[in-house]
């Protein structure tokens, strides 16, 4: 069954020792395009985080928000920064000698200076982390999956009910198409008794006439060819794999014919047909643009 490019999925985990968190949101995009926002000690596994992804999206803007807390003991470190402490005090020595100024600095307020005291995390092996960032991400990916495929399916059902619309006014068009040739036949008829009178004109030419006329309005062979391709969207559908290029092909294989049908309209009735043909046409390729 066919998934929509737009979907979300979140899983969040927490207990005494760490807090994790993975969101997942995605919209519409021509390729696989992943955004990942990670801490940056998970950094190195960006290509774990992005095969994972694609085993469960195969085209879309993706967007992955992860985010981990250590709560355990010693899991935050406090770290002192000599060259930048230096690079400090041997400014405001300089600015002392030049200024001839005293100089107050005391190591109190020489740790408040911007980086001289960092925190960070402590040294751990991120690897044994990421395991549990990557359970996370496969959880995530799951609900994030199974909401693509809920509104694929509500994508099918309005899809399915437009070309059954467009049948309809195929089987129109097809009732249609023969009256305007009998039609056709009687204004000719009467236009050559309203010049000629009683003067019979000869049945071969009305014919040949006729004929042309029929040969230039017929659309049996686009009808046909738009029944063959509504088929081949409803077979395509019903496919596990990525199918929305295949889709938005079809359609426009669709736009075609139905350009084709309004092209050789002679009459009104068709004409307006022709038309609603095109309308639901395109309102199924705006669908199918949230297909993966």
């Amino acid at each position: 069954m066919i998934k929509s490019m737009t979907g979300f999925g979140r899983f969040e985990f927490t207990n005494r020792d760490y807090k994790v968190s993975v969101e997942i949101k995605s919209v519409n995009h021509r390729y696989c395009d992943l955004n990942i926002k990670q801490p940056k000690k998970f950094s190195a596994f960006e290509n774990d985080i992005r095969n994972i992804v694609k085993q469960y999206a195969a085209r879309g803007k993706i967007d992955i928000y992860i985010s981990y807390e250590d709560y355990a003991a010693g899991a935050s470190s406090v770290k002192y920064n000599s060259s930048v402490a230096k690079g400090y005090m041997d400014a405001i020595s300089k600015a002392s000698e030049e200024f001839k100024i005293e100089s107050c600095i005391t190591s109190s307020l020489l740790v408040r200076f911007p980086d001289v005291i960092v925190l960070g995390d402590a040294e751990k092996d991120a690897s044994e982390e990421f395991v549990i960032i990557k359970d996370a991400l496969h959880k995530a990916c799951i609900t994030f999956k199974t909401s693509r495929e809920k509104e694929g399916q509500n994508l099918y059902n309005d899809i399915q009910t437009k070309l059954e619309g467009i049948l309809k006014i195929i089987s129109q068009i097809e009732k249609r198409s023969p009256q305007i040739v009998s039609e056709y036949r009687q204004k000719l008829q009467d236009k050559v008794t309203e010049l000629l009178g009683s003067t019979k004109i000869d049945e071969g030419i009305l014919a040949t006439e006729i004929t042309v006329f029929a040969d230039k309005i017929c659309v049996d062979e686009e009808t046909v060819r738009l029944r063959s391709h509504i088929a081949n969207m409803e077979s395509t559908l019903l496919k596990e794999e990525s199918v929305g290029r295949k889709l938005d092909f079809i359609a426009q294989e669709m736009n075609r014919e139905a350009n084709t049908i309004l092209s050789k309209a002679n009459d009104v009735t068709l004409s307006g047909f022709a038309i609603d043909l095109k309308t639901e046409i395109e309102k199924i390729r705006e669908q199918i643009q949230n297909i993966e």
